[in-house]
């Protein structure tokens, strides 16, 4: 049987890739809005040049026979200074999307959807999905 694992998070560029891994748990047991404060501690002072960021996501499905099919999905922004929007979860309400000129936290669910680091690693997971079963 195939199993479909998945993991994402977030990396800041002047934070050496930090929250990295530790997303989730970045400043305790699963608190987005002390995740969330903690970045805008670490970040405090750091001019707009040096706040990039990035949503990653990697998915992996794999199966007893087969060798594994490793596919990433990357978003590109950068942290604002100050919580913006009431849409979305965890780092949304400081992620700022420079295409869009709005963080995350104030896109609507379809376009978030659209543009999402989990969306574009499934969209590059199902163009070698059939011939990965099919090996």
């Amino acid at each position: 049987m195939a199993v479909l694992a998945d993991d994402s998070g977030l990396s800041i560029d002047y934070l050496n890739g930090q929250p990295g891994v530790y997303s989730a748990r970045y400043a305790g047991d699963h608190n987005d809005a002390a995740n969330r404060q903690k970045v805008l501690e670490k970040l405090k002072g750091v001019d707009d040049t040096n706040r990039g960021a990035h949503f990653n996501c990697a998915l992996v499905v794999t199966s007893p026979d087969k060798k594994p099919l490793v596919k990433v999905g990357i978003v590109d922004g950068r942290i604002t200074t100050s919580e913006k929007g009431e849409n979305g979860f965890g780092y949304d309400s400081i992620f700022y999307y420079p295409e869009y000129k709005r963080t995350f936290a104030e896109l609507t669910q379809d376009e978030k959807n659209k543009i999402s680091h989990r969306g574009r690693a499934i969209e590059k997971l199902m163009e070698s999905f059939d011939g990965w079963m099919k090996n």
